[in-house]
């Protein structure tokens, strides 16, 4: 079903111009496939749709043209700043609380970054488990967090 939606969407933003959620639920609706609002967002999310210019001062959902995430260290500072609520780890783990619905994004940012101490991430509604290697670089990685949503 995932899949299905997922694959209409692409269809649908390569051949009509969207604007807002709303709009691709709509068309999403046009084409018999019943979804909220939420799962729009999350949809866009995973698909790491972006906002284009439409040249007449709007903007519409498009791919990325590289398909690789699009990564700031200013971008991950906010992202952090909103969206974290505090930093802990045991061992190699660090878990990332934040707030309901944001994890995903939150995790997105730091996989984007690319650190090499950082094998991967995990994350649910409002945590994430940072599987760092070796499990020494932890609590230094942990303390760069920390300065980062405060």
């Amino acid at each position: 079903m995932k899949s299905a939606r997922q694959a209409r969407i692409k269809e649908i933003i390569e051949t009509e111009i969207i604007e807002t959620q709303e709009e691709l639920a709509a068309s999403l609706r046009a084409h018999h496939i019943a979804v909220t609002q939420a799962t729009v967002s999350r949809d866009i999310k995973e698909l790491m749709l972006i906002k284009i210019p439409t040249g007449d001062g709007r903007y519409r959902y498009a791919f990325p043209k590289d398909n690789k995430p699009f990564f700031s260290k200013d971008r991950m500072e906010r992202m952090f700043h909103d969206s974290v609520t505090s930093v802990d780890y045991s061992e190699n783990i660090i878990v990332l609380k934040t707030l309901p619905g944001t994890a995903n994004a939150v995790a997105s940012t730091i996989d984007g970054a690319s650190w090499p101490e950082i094998i991967g991430t995990l994350a649910g509604d409002d945590n994430i488990l940072v599987v760092v290697k070796p499990k020494e670089a932890a609590p230094a990685i942990a303390d760069k967090m920390k300065t980062m949503f405060k």
